[in-house]
């Protein structure tokens, strides 16, 4: 399933792959890997990424983890 919600909230907030990676500690290829659906962040990784796009868990988090 794609995560067009990240996507979208990660375009709102003028960032790219790279931005929202660097903000989180990530690689670039892991954010496009969750926006593509093809790699479940773990919890600690959804909550560092629903910071840095100013979203809840409750906005993000069942698209995050393909609940």
């Amino acid at each position: 399933m794609k995560n067009k919600r990240m996507k979208i909230a990660r375009i709102e907030c003028d960032m790219n792959q790279e931005d929202l990676a660097r903000a989180v500690g990530v690689t670039r290829q892991t954010i496009g890997m969750i926006e593509s659906g093809n790699y479940n962040p773990t919890l600690n990784l959804c909550i560092s990424i629903c910071k840095a796009l100013g979203k809840t868990l409750n906005e993000l988090l069942i698209v995050l983890t393909n609940l």
